[in-house]
């Protein structure tokens, strides 16, 4: 009973410190004369996704585990556009007629292609059986795909953001790096508490490391992506909460690459545990869901698209 109480103690702390991380980089927004569509698509969900890096590393390189390194990043993505579905059905009268930035598309294609590298890597084992250096074949074309998908985030700007409500802050620019600073090295902290918490649990239950990376660390690390989704679709700023989402699903692809890195002692694309293999057709599946529902101009669309994208969720659970 112990370790899930402090499961749960440490996912609300990890939702916490996010959200605050999250108020710093709108702060560096307004004190500066960065691009916002570069904070918010780029940074904000590179923040928001410092757990999965955090508690992916340490499922890799502390427990030796890289199908709970998988289950977390796929379990992850699958559960951000869970949320994301979820609010377009709830918001569906008002972000229906929200005009998104095409940007966010190409996006999703880019997350589809990473999809297909790692499928065709369980498929064909041989074929990718090539690295340079520590790099898989697979790593490098999420690389590419990421890099593709930033051009993009970073180029578009948000076209029905909230209104400017000016520099609210009395803090000093220096003030608001150094407590953003404080909250990523807590974020980092409790991601890994986090991995070793998962990891006790699934033992205790008899779950298998893939299942258990998408249940508890999966859904805890993409708490921060809800918190501020939710806030985001509240405010009427679709633009970004979609930026959010979509971007950190690319974010977390390239985690995978930097756990593959640093993995010497083999591959860090385990299929051994079945649920891994689910988790891509399940994830792919939604994936193209919500870039029908991003593209569908009837409202009609957008909930059976919606509908689609948690019966992914839902059918990984139950199977």
């Amino acid at each position: 009973m112990t370790q899930y109480i402090l499961y749960l103690l440490v996912a609300a702390a990890v939702v916490f410190l996010s959200i605050k991380a999250s108020k710093y980089i709108d702060l560096i927004d307004q004190k500066s004369n960065l691009s916002g569509a570069f904070l918010g698509g780029v940074l904000l969900s590179a923040v928001t996704s410092l757990p999965e890096l955090f508690t992916s590393i340490s499922a890799t390189l502390l427990l030796s585990k890289p199908s709970l390194c998988m289950g977390n990043i796929l379990g992850s993505n699958i559960f951000n556009l869970v949320v994301l579905a979820v609010m377009f059905i709830l918001f569906l009268k008002s972000s229906h007629s929200a005009k998104l930035a095409k940007g966010h598309n190409f996006v999703i294609f880019y997350c589809l292609v990473t999809y297909a590298a790692i499928a065709l890597n369980m498929l064909l084992p041989k074929l990718f059986d090539f690295h340079i250096l520590s790099l898989s074949v697979t790593s490098i074309v999420i690389v590419i795909a990421y890099a593709l998908g930033v051009k993009y985030l970073s180029g578009e700007e948000s076209e029905n953001s909230t209104e400017d409500k000016g520099d609210e802050s009395t803090l000093t620019m220096r003030g608001i790096i150094f407590r953003f600073v404080l909250c990523s090295v807590g974020l980092v902290g409790l991601s890994i508490w986090l991995t070793y918490l998962s990891d006790d649990i699934a033992t205790s239950l008899g779950m298998g490391a893939g299942l258990a990376g998408a249940l508890f660390l999966g859904v805890a690390t993409s708490l921060p992506e809800l918190s501020s989704t939710v806030t985001l679709f509240r405010l009427r700023n679709y633009n970004i909460a979609v930026g959010n989402i979509v971007g950190s699903c690319l974010f977390n692809m390239i985690i995978l690459t930097i756990a593959d890195l640093l993995w010497f002692k083999g591959t860090i694309y385990d299929f051994t545990d079945g649920n891994v293999a689910q988790m891509l057709g399940f994830g792919a599946i939604a994936m193209v869901a919500t870039l029908w529902s991003l593209k569908g101009k009837s409202r009609l669309s957008k909930v059976l698209s919606a509908l689609i994208v948690v019966a992914c969720y839902v059918a990984f659970l139950v199977l």
